[in-house]
């Protein structure tokens, strides 16, 4: 069997137009920048920015966005084996507006359906997906078929295979990873994209987040995500829902307040947030997300993988794009060891003050397309 991915992860993809102008609304913006996008996506590259091996399940539209896509995703080192096109829907493009520090209004083109929710469970490598060390999911994924069963298919056949782990296998503490990406979106459930029922988002989602959770090692969130999920808003509230919903490690993000993560085995890491000067909050969470897989990947203890992870996603929060934006290791290393973020520019390059952006803290809670 070929070697094990160390990140795959499955759903969204699509196509970031964002405006070259920052405080400025999109109808007087004069200028774009095309990036990828697509919240699971952004988080496979942020792996492969720190050197893991990582793969996306997704769809695109057969189009030349789609195109586009397929040539990105080999540009950041990620295997877009199982990006296939579907012809009946255009690949989605995605809109913002950009208002530092903490405004930044989405405009989501996914209509009449987006090719990412067409992912169909018999069309899945389930041997790939049993053996990654770690497989992200998110909560978009759940809300329509065929992209529920399929997500929930996958789900399922890692519980199998980690129950199936043999005692040698977890005594050399080989990670098997099921990491559930909360990913609250409510356009995206309508009546119409849940299970043809009119009851709308609000009944449907969090049961589908439930039978998600069942399954999962890993749960990550914001507040109001968690609160869609288990029903709790306080943060330590919230920790031990998750964790009574069966996952060993529940992380809530929190902005400004930092990063909170609870481990089954009673651990708790409280990592307060850095100084950062935002320009685009957008693709911190999924920068925070690639790094907590290198981190898990790497066995490193709770507190510092939630210290990385917050870095990593401050790092984002002080570029424009996201995609292009994830740092690399040494990015990383440096703003831990500075203790704040002191500089923006292309990832790799040195960075300038950021004129841009406004002086403030994140928790790597931003949301990307």
């Amino acid at each position: 069997m070929p070697e094990p991915y160390d990140v795959i992860t499955m759903g969204r993809i699509g196509v970031d137009i964002y405006p070259l102008q920052t405080g400025v609304p999109l109808a007087r913006v004069e200028t774009f920048g095309k990036f990828l996008g697509g919240s699971p996506t952004n988080v496979a590259v942020a792996a492969a920015r720190l050197g893991r091996r990582t793969a996306v399940v997704t769809r695109t539209g057969k189009d030349a966005f789609g195109d586009y896509l397929h040539q990105a995703l080999g540009e950041f080192g990620v295997d877009d084996r199982w990006v296939t096109p579907v012809a009946e829907y255009p690949t989605p493009v995605t809109f913002c507006e950009i208002f530092p520090p903490d405004d930044f209004p989405l405009y989501f083109y996914r209509q009449p359906k987006a090719p990412d929710l067409e992912i169909h469970a018999e069309e899945l490598d389930l041997d790939a997906v049993r053996a990654a060390r770690v497989f992200w999911m998110t909560g978009t994924g759940l809300c329509a078929e065929p992209s529920r069963s399929a997500t929930l298919t996958a789900l399922r056949a890692r519980s199998a295979a980690r129950a199936a782990e043999d005692g040698a296998a977890r005594a050399a503490g080989t990670p098997h990873t099921t990491v559930f990406d909360l990913d609250w979106r409510p356009m995206f459930w309508d009546g119409s994209q849940t299970d043809g029922q009119t009851d709308g988002h609000t009944s449907t989602a969090p049961a589908r987040y439930r039978e998600a959770l069942a399954h999962a090692t890993v749960a990550v969130g914001n507040l109001d995500e968690c609160e869609i999920a288990t029903g709790e808003r306080e943060p330590h509230a919230a920790a031990r829902a998750l964790l009574a919903a069966g996952v060993e490690l529940a992380v809530v993000k929190q902005g400004p307040e930092g990063v909170l993560a609870v481990h089954r085995d009673g651990t708790t890491a409280r990592i307060p947030p850095l100084p950062v000067d935002v320009v685009n909050g957008l693709g911190a969470g999924d920068a925070f997300g690639g790094a907590l897989c290198h981190g898990l990947l790497a066995g490193w203890e709770t507190e510092r993988v939630m210290r990385y992870a917050n870095a990593a996603g401050a790092i984002v929060a002080s570029r424009l794009a996201c995609s292009s934006a994830m740092p690399f290791p040494y990015e990383v290393e440096q703003v831990l060891a500075a203790g704040a973020v002191t500089g923006t520019g292309e990832p790799g390059e040195p960075g300038a003050p950021g004129a841009l952006g406004t002086t403030t803290e994140t928790g790597a809670t931003g949301a990307a397309p």
